[in-house]
């Protein structure tokens, strides 16, 4: 199976790693991992990396994110959602306007303290598992930034609303902190994650949906290309006389590249999902993409004077 991310659709119920699980039996591979937790409850888009994409796991992990959430005013609970136990009722006194002012408020960068249900490690171990033993430890807050926050509605005591958020962002402890903020208290009661960087809820799979692509032969369909992750990056093409020095992960001299068509490329290396253009986080001015001849996506590069050096490997002989 070709190396490559799928994006899944996860559902309730499931935490990531059930989702690792369960698609390293679909798939018949042991090489995956996910890019970043999704809380249980929650639903949404989950990055998979299968095969030496593995290696780009953090960068995916990295970006910038959208979720939407349903905030529950009038109580507060140990977890920050509905799920966990709950430590404090209040009755809400609030207006739809105060709620509005204090949920715009967040906006811009912001100090968050995770809750202590999280997989944030202290001194070697997750929150969770601390906090599961009846323990609670002081936590550093964290800058994060809120790029924009829209409310869809407000019925009181629920409100939902939709956020673009940088990484490291818990919307549970954001909607903790409006619950503070107004006076009411709140704690998240849904969560769905829209987007990863450029990964898009639309174009997501259920697992039901990949089981069954095995089946009948289509999986190749949900498999985005590695190199969609460095697009922004400029491509070369190896000459054939440096091809095995290049897949070796040798050093290659200017000499050994040429300039290549952007499209003919694109095309070459048959894009599974059009949509789908992953956010590079890598400094694009000193890193190259390298294709074979045939469009094979080698690997990218670090240029230093007339020298290029490999940074990460992906090459797959067919």
């Amino acid at each position: 199976m070709q190396s490559g991310i799928i994006i899944i659709n996860k559902e309730a119920g499931f935490t990531s790693f059930d989702v690792v699980a369960k698609l390293r039996g679909i798939l018949h591979i042991k090489k995956i991992g996910h890019t970043g937790t999704l809380d249980p409850q929650a639903t949404g888009v989950l990055p998979i990396c299968i095969g030496k994409a593995t290696k780009i796991c953090s960068l995916l992990t990295d970006t910038d994110k959208t979720y939407k959430a349903t905030m529950l005013l009038g109580q507060s609970t140990d977890t920050y959602d509905i799920f966990g136990n709950v430590t404090e009722k209040r009755e809400v006194i609030t207006t739809p306007e105060e709620v509005q002012r204090v949920i715009e408020s967040f906006v811009g960068e912001i100090d968050q303290i995770p809750p202590m249900y999280s997989a944030i490690k202290i001194n070697g171990k997750k929150l969770y598992e601390l906090a599961r033993q009846g323990k609670v430890v002081e936590r550093k807050s964290r800058r994060v930034t809120i790029y924009n926050e829209e409310t869809l509605s407000i019925e009181l005591p629920r409100v939902k609303f939709k956020v673009d958020c940088s990484k490291g962002t818990y919307i549970r402890s954001l909607c903790n902190d409006i619950g503070n903020k107004l006076g009411t208290l709140g704690c998240m009661e849904e969560l769905v994650r829209n987007r990863v960087g450029d990964f898009c809820l639309e174009d997501s799979y259920k697992i039901c949906d990949i089981e069954k692509m095995m089946d009948d032969g289509t999986i190749g369909d949900a498999i985005i290309p590695i190199d969609r992750v460095f697009e922004k990056h400029p491509k070369r093409c190896v000459v054939d006389s440096a091809t095995k020095m290049c897949i070796n992960g040798g050093k290659l001299k200017g000499a050994d590249l040429v300039e290549t068509n952007i499209n003919e490329i694109e095309s070459a290396t048959k894009q599974s999902v059009e949509a789908n253009k992953p956010q590079n986080t890598l400094n694009e001015n000193e890193l190259y993409c390298l294709y074979l001849s045939d469009g094979t996506f080698v690997g990218v590069y670090r240029k230093e004077g007339d020298t290029y050096s490999p940074e990460k490997m992906f090459y797959e002989s067919v």
